[in-house]
C-alpha cells in the first residue's frame, strides 16, 4: 500500500458505464487513487482490467455498501478523500400510473443507498479534518418535467438532504457539492426502458398514446449537440469540486440546467409550467 500513499483516494459508484466510467477514467489519469464500483460481475472484471481498484456495490444492498466501505478503509488505513455519488437511474412513466413498488425501487437506489453511503464515510471524513462528497444530481433535481415523476422526486429529495447536510458540515472542512446536469450521452435511456417495461402497464392508461412517444424516445440515439454532452463536462465539474479551495454548491452541465436554474429564479410558476411543457413537447420529449 505504500505507493499509494500520497494519492488522493475517491469511491466512486456506478462505473460500468457513462458518467462513472468517465469520471473514474479522468481521475486515474490524474493521479488519484479510484475505487470504482460496480454491481455486476463483469463490471468489476472489466473496471479492474483497467487497472482500478474495483469493488461490488448494491446501493439497494446495506450490506454491499458496508462491506464496500469496509473494504475501502481498509486499504487506505482508514482515510478517504472524496466520494462521487453517481450511480442512479431513472423510472419513466405518469405519477398516476406509479405503483408504490416502482416509486420505492427509485428510491431505494437514488435516495436511500446513496445517504446510507453518505452517512457511512463522513465519521471518518471528520476524523481526518476533511473531504469532499459529490452528489450527482440533475436539473430535474429543481425543474418537472412531464412522465419523469419517480426520478424527480428522488433527485428533489436528494438535492434537499445534500443542502441540509452542507449546512450541518459547516466549519469541518468537509465539502459537499452538487452536479446539476442536463442531458449526458450516457445508457440512461436504455436503463429507463427496461424499468419502464418493467413496471408500466401502458395498455389500460389515459397516457398510452404519450407513452408511445415515450418509448420511442428512449429507443433513439442522441447526437453531442449543445442540449447533449459528453460526459467529459461533468468530469471538469468533479475535478473542480475536488481541487477547487472553495468548491461551489452547484456545478450546472448543459444550456438546459442553466436556462431552466435561471428561469426558476425568475419567473412566475405559470409561466415555467408553459415553458417546461413546450420543452418537452408535452412529454413527447
Amino acid at each position: 500500500m505504500a505507493k499509494h500513499l500520497n494519492k488522493k483516494s475517491i469511491l466512486i459508484t456506478g462505473c460500468s458505464s457513462g458518467i462513472g466510467l468517465e469520471v473514474a477514467d479522468g481521475l486515474k489519469f490524474r493521479g488519484y487513487r479510484v475505487f470504482a464500483t460496480g454491481r455486476q460481475k463483469k463490471d468489476i472484471e472489466m473496471l479492474n482490467n483497467k487497472g482500478f481498484e474495483s469493488l461490488y456495490l448494491d446501493l439497494n444492498s446495506s450490506k454491499s455498501i458496508k462491506s464496500a466501505v469496509d473494504e475501502v478503509l481498509f486499504r487506505t488505513d482508514g482515510t478517504l478523500y472524496a466520494l462521487f455519488n453517481n450511480g442512479g437511474y431513472g423510472q419513466p412513466g405518469a405519477v398516476e400510473d406509479l405503483s408504490r413498488e416502482a416509486i420505492r425501487a427509485q428510491f431505494e437506489t437514488n435516495l436511500f443507498g446513496t445517504m446510507e453511503l453518505t452517512n457511512l464515510v463522513i465519521p471518518f471524513m471528520r476524523k481526518q479534518g476533511y473531504g469532499r462528497i459529490i452528489q450527482n444530481s440533475s436539473f430535474l433535481g429543481f425543474v418537472a418535467l412531464p412522465y419523469r415523476g419517480a426520478y424527480i422526486s428522488s433527485k428533489y429529495a436528494l438535492e434537499g438532504l445534500t443542502d441540509t447536510l452542507r449546512l450541518e458540515l459547516g466549519g469541518t472542512h468537509i465539502h459537499v457539492s452538487l452536479i446539476e446536469s442536463g442531458p449526458i450521452l450516457t445508457k440512461h435511456k436504455t436503463n429507463s426502458l427496461k424499468f419502464f417495461k418493467k413496471y408500466i402497464s401502458t395498455e389500460n392508461s389515459p397516457h398510452s398514446l404519450a407513452y408511445k412517444f415515450l418509448e420511442d424516445r428512449l429507443t433513439q440515439i442522441e447526437p453531442q449537440s449543445i442540449f447533449t454532452l459528453h460526459p467529459n463536462k461533468v468530469l471538469e465539474k468533479v475535478i473542480d469540486a475536488l481541487e477547487s479551495r472553495k468548491p461551489k454548491n452547484r456545478y450546472y452541465i448543459t444550456f438546459p440546467a442553466y436556462l431552466f436554474a435561471a428561469c426558476k429564479r425568475v419567473l412566475p410558476n405559470f409561466i415555467l409550467d408553459k415553458i417546461l411543457l413546450m420543452a418537452s413537447d408535452k412529454g413527447r420529449r
